[in-house]
């Protein structure tokens, strides 16, 4: 059985920003995609169905407040292997990066897929306008980003939807109204999918989302809450105790602390302690890509084995202390993470957010997933990861607040932004319902070790209902774990979220019935 793990997250793939951190909420590692979905060993190929690695283009609206402008080639890619007349057509988009090599999401080891093959459905993945080759302009200026918002985005899919002629059989007549349409999300994607529900009624008879941080927030210091709180007890404590040591220098103005604090870590060239605390950061963010069956090979439990196992000893939860933290620390990093972050670039290059003519923020070319991404965090999302306020435990240092990350809007987009915007996430919740969201039929799934659980309908204290019209279940999994099937072997938790699902989908599908 193939060994499957997706980090879906938007947003947008954390290693497309090594220089601001910025995490998205999406990460979507390449993985192996296999020619058919596979249910076992001994499938063969069904005459007649096209690959699901073959690429399809519709011609999607450039503007559509103004059809006049034209369209473009919008990709996307679909699995009818399962499909009978009549069955659901499942559409998803991987939303913020390029959708390349992510064809596992319309095979039945998602749960998509696994939809699809239930219901006799056939599975499509469309690529968000602005990602990967999905442009309508060949540039990324801001007057071509202009075209990059929510809003456009839900019309393509609702677009899409009601005028694609799909590459199969009867493709012409399965449009909503003579087939039902399920519209499934992940991370970014998923609140995107809500909001669809929500401006876009009548079109989508049913959606699954998946860790869809629906309400945006400028000030998200809670998506390290889950990771403090469930992190190694001992790695934490330590990992507080370097933080506090680097906040306590930086509210007494010690320069010279901080030059020999960042030395420690081989990160003396950086020029701002703002930088050389996202850099610290970037460890903390590395629980975004965890998943059930992750042993110590991957990255953050590595980071944490380095502080806390000495001499094949394991400290207590409270830790070695300061200084063999901020000695073990420095070391993973100079050792094992600058490699792993920033390849073969110097210190400033790399990590520095100071310099605006660095091509970081000049690159104007398509298929850069951290331009795109800024811009719609600039604009309309916000989700700045930032230290808590006072009063509370802190793994990640209170230098940076929401500030510092607006103002790398003025480094990437000055034609845009003369000063730090102050990003409008509440207009954009008030526009798409946020927590408020209240639609038939709309399943959503979220993990209790998910860092954008905080943006989630089960935020800590929101209570949220749980109903049967619009189901909220939670495992104990991280960020959408529950979209690759084989987490529910790895974790039961998982296993009945999936198994809810996939009953909501049935029954909801029997509910439907075309147009008259």
């Amino acid at each position: 059985m193939w060994a499957l793990t997706l980090l879906l997250l938007a947003v947008v793939a954390r290693a497309a920003i090594p220089n601001t951190m910025l995490r998205g909420m999406q990460s979507l590692p390449k993985i192996p995609v296999p020619q058919r979905s596979i249910t076992s060993p001994s499938v063969t190929a069904l005459p007649g169905v096209p690959n699901i690695t073959t690429v399809y283009y519709f011609d999607q609206l450039i503007d559509h407040n103004n059809p006049g402008l034209g369209t473009f080639q919008q990709r996307y890619w679909m699995n009818r292997e399962f499909y009978k007349p009549g069955g659901p057509i499942i559409l998803m988009t991987p939303g913020e990066l390029n959708a390349d090599g992510l064809e596992v999401l319309i095979t039945n080891y998602s749960i998509n897929g696994r939809i699809a093959q239930q219901q006799n459905g056939a599975a499509i993945l469309i690529e968000h306008r602005f990602f990967g080759d999905s442009n309508p302009y060949d540039n990324l200026t801001s007057q071509s980003l202009a075209l990059l918002t929510i809003q456009q985005a839900i019309d393509d899919l609702v677009y899409f939807a009601t005028t694609a002629d799909l590459p199969m059989p009867g493709g012409d007549a399965v449009k909503p109204g003579q087939a039902p349409w399920i519209l499934i999300g992940a991370s970014y994607s998923g609140a995107l999918s809500s909001y669809t529900m929500v401006n876009k009624p009548g079109i989508f008879w049913a959606g699954y989302v998946s860790s869809a941080a629906v309400e945006t927030i400028t000030d998200y210091y809670e998506y390290f809450t889950p990771v403090r709180e469930y992190m190694p007890q001992n790695c934490s404590s330590d990992v507080q105790a370097v933080i506090a040591y680097l906040d306590r220098m930086y509210m007494a103005n010690d320069t010279a602390g901080i030059q020999t604090l960042q030395e420690a870590f081989g990160l003396g060239g950086l020029n701002h302690a703002g930088d050389f605390a996202t850099a610290l950061q970037s460890n903390l963010g590395d629980w975004q890509d965890v998943q059930p069956d992750d042993g110590p090979g991957s990255m953050f439990y590595r980071f944490c084995d380095a502080l806390e196992v000495k001499d094949g000893v394991n400290a207590g939860p409270d830790g070695w202390g300061l200084e063999n933290a901020i000695n073990s620390w420095g070391n993973f990093w100079n050792t094992t993470y600058y490699k792993h972050t920033c390849q073969d670039k110097d210190v400033e290059t790399c990590l520095g957010t100071f310099v605006p003519t660095d091509p970081y923020w000049t690159d104007v070319t398509v298929d850069n997933a951290a331009r795109s991404w800024f811009w719609m965090v600039c604009n309309q999302i916000g989700f700045y990861q930032v230290g808590p306020p006072e009063g509370q435990p802190a793994i990640v240092s209170r230098i940076l607040q929401p500030s510092f990350s607006e103002r790398q809007c003025v480094n990437m987009f000055p034609q845009v932004f003369a000063s730090p915007p102050d990003t409008p996430t509440a207009k954009t919740n008030a526009m798409y319902a946020g927590w408020n969201v209240d639609v038939p039929r709309l399943f959503f799934a979220n993990g209790l070790r998910d860092p954008w659980r905080g943006g989630t309908v089960s935020a800590d204290g929101l209570n949220k209902p749980n109903t049967t019209s619009m189901p909220i279940y939670m495992s104990d999994g991280f960020h959408t774990s529950d979209m690759i099937m084989d987490n529910g072997i790895a974790d039961p938790t998982i296993a009945v979220v999936q198994k809810a699902g996939l009953m909501y989908m049935k029954k909801w599908l029997a509910e439907w019935k075309p147009s008259t």
